[in-house]
């Protein structure tokens, strides 16, 4: 992807955040009922595709037939298809009566490697896979969007990138496709459900708007021997939780905590019976940061620790560390832009200000650190629902209904953002 073809500053387009269209093009634009409207005429066919995906969901890049539902679904559309090799990815492209600008609209189709507890009609087929994480939403929400501006191509300037992409969770998807080769574009823009947001909110924030990730193991090594003459060994054991107090204290100390960081061990593995020292130890667990220079403290900051008080006690430490995905970085301006369609599309009161960035991972970042854009969060809490199974959940289930805003926001954004190339 491209530098921008065209610096994108809608704040100084328009300092009263209007929707920064010439007066000529205005008249043409859909209003904000006309996306809503065009969304709820679709909402059969949004449900069908999203629980035909979520019965079959698949892992990783290679994504067969999730591929082929969505293929199916836009057969009609008139949209050049570039079917990636390297994974699973597809890219739309829906071109405008007019020469314009171009913005990629992202969905994500993979799921989890977890069971389903959810009891939903439609659950899924395998007793070890569940989208979970509402990537089957992302996918039937995006090809609607991409049907809602087939039928108003002849009102577009620009074109429209579609960017169905495999591998999110955990397999650098948007990275691999990136890499492999995508248009050049102008700004993107990527929607995520929370079934923590209530139905018709829509959370936002301008910066860091989830977290970097990045893993690690800790293979320690000392001497076993029988647990009743540690002094005749040299213990692993104790010396591992030195290490996890004091990557603790390291968090506390070497961390500001006005640019904070999260170390969290979640995995200890010692031993094999109660009267025999373990000769090793293996430490796992992950860090979040949601800056690249706390991401670079925290990276250094692991191993150095580790085998510093591995080697004061006379044992040995190999580290591992497994890098994730970096910060996703609102754009601001492009954010403040996007606010503005929210708040056109489903009233003021729809603008939800995230207080502070979620410390979840997404690789749409990678995407956001080439171009201008923005991630939001689409509230999809079922209705009655007092404390919702968040994502990554076993029992995660999401008010279908929300899906309609969601695909209307996906097409406004981009109609808004194509009517300001002239600007």
């Amino acid at each position: 992807m491209g530098e921008a073809t065209k610096p994108f500053h809608p704040l100084e387009s328009n300092p009263k955040g209007a929707y920064f269209m010439s007066n000529d093009s205005s008249a043409s634009l859909p209003t904000s009922a006309d996306f809503l409207d065009s969304a709820k005429q679709i909402q059969n066919r949004l449900v069908d595709l999203r629980r035909r995906i979520h019965a079959e969901p698949e892992l990783g890049l290679d994504l067969p037939e999730t591929r082929a539902k969505v293929l199916a679904d836009l057969e009609d559309l008139d949209l050049e298809i570039q079917l990636h090799e390297k994974s699973s990815g597809i890219i739309a492209i829906l071109r405008g009566a007019r020469p314009g600008r171009r913005i990629l609209l992202r969905g994500d189709m993979d799921a989890l490697p977890m069971p389903e507890d959810t009891g939903l009609p439609f659950r899924s087929k395998s007793s070890d896979r569940m989208h979970a994480c509402g990537h089957d939403a992302h996918t039937a929400m995006l090809a609607g969007a991409a049907r809602i501006l087939a039928d108003r191509r002849d009102s577009l300037a620009g074109e429209v990138v579609f960017m169905f992409q495999p591998g999110e969770e955990g397999y650098c998807g948007a990275n691999v496709m990136l890499t492999e080769g995508m248009p050049e574009i102008d700004a993107a823009f990527a929607i995520h459900i929370s079934p923590l947001i209530p139905t018709g909110r829509i959370g936002t924030r301008p910066g860091a708007i989830m977290a970097s990730n990045d893993d690690f193991t800790i293979q320690l090594r000392g001497r076993g021997g029988h647990a009743s003459m540690p002094h005749d060994c040299i213990d692993p054991v104790p010396i591992a939780c030195e290490i996890v107090q004091a990557l603790q204290t390291f968090v506390t100390r070497e961390i500001p905590a006005t640019d904070p960081g999260v170390l969290t061990v979640t995995q200890l593995h010692a031993g094999t019976t109660n009267n025999v020292i373990a000769d090793s130890v293996s430490i796992g667990g992950t860090m979040r940061a949601l800056s690249e220079r706390t991401r670079a403290l925290m990276l250094e900051g692991l191993p150095r620790i580790a085998k510093g008080i591995a080697e004061a006690h006379r044992a040995s430490a190999e580290i591992q560390l497994a890098p994730g995905y970096p910060v996703v970085v609102n754009d601001a301006d492009f954010e403040a832009f996007a606010r503005n369609v929210v708040a056109d599309l489903l009233g003021p009161n729809a603008v939800l200000a995230l207080d502070a960035p979620v410390m979840g991972a997404e690789d749409f970042s990678y995407v956001l650190q080439q171009t201008p854009g923005a991630m939001m969060f689409l509230g999809v809490r079922p209705p009655g629902t007092k404390n919702p199974a968040p994502c990554h959940s076993s029992q995660m289930m999401l008010d279908e209904e929300a899906m309609a805003l969601g695909t209307a926001l996906h097409a406004a954004v981009a109609t808004r953002f194509l009517a300001d190339a002239g600007c």
